[in-house]
């Protein structure tokens, strides 16, 4: 099944904590690669400024998406104001168009 994590960043404490546990973060979307369909950065208009963090997964259930959410730690760290798990049903998939990034999350 597939849900979408939609995490809005704190802005009051973001810059500090989104830098404090990048590298957690990282190591902990590595560790569960064979769960993340899609994931990056919300961008605010200016095209660099992280707003938040977007992932879909695909999990066996709600339980295991929640799961997922509350350890990854830019949540653990209090980084994020909100947090929406929504359940998705896959309709286009055209992963061609989207633009190739290198850069990290």
């Amino acid at each position: 099944m597939l849900y979408i994590l939609y995490c809005r960043d704190d802005p009051a404490v973001s810059t500090h904590l989104r830098a404090t546990h990048k590298e957690a973060h990282l190591a902990y979307l590595a560790k569960y690669a064979g769960l993340i369909v899609l994931g990056g950065a919300m961008l605010a208009e200016d095209g660099d400024t992280r707003v938040g963090s977007t992932l879909v997964l695909n999990v066996q259930s709600r339980a295991d998406a929640e799961a997922f959410s509350v350890n990854e730690p830019f949540r653990r760290a209090g980084l994020y104001e909100s947090v929406e798990i929504t359940r998705m049903r896959r309709a286009q998939w055209r992963p061609e168009l989207a633009p190739q990034s290198v850069e990290g999350s």
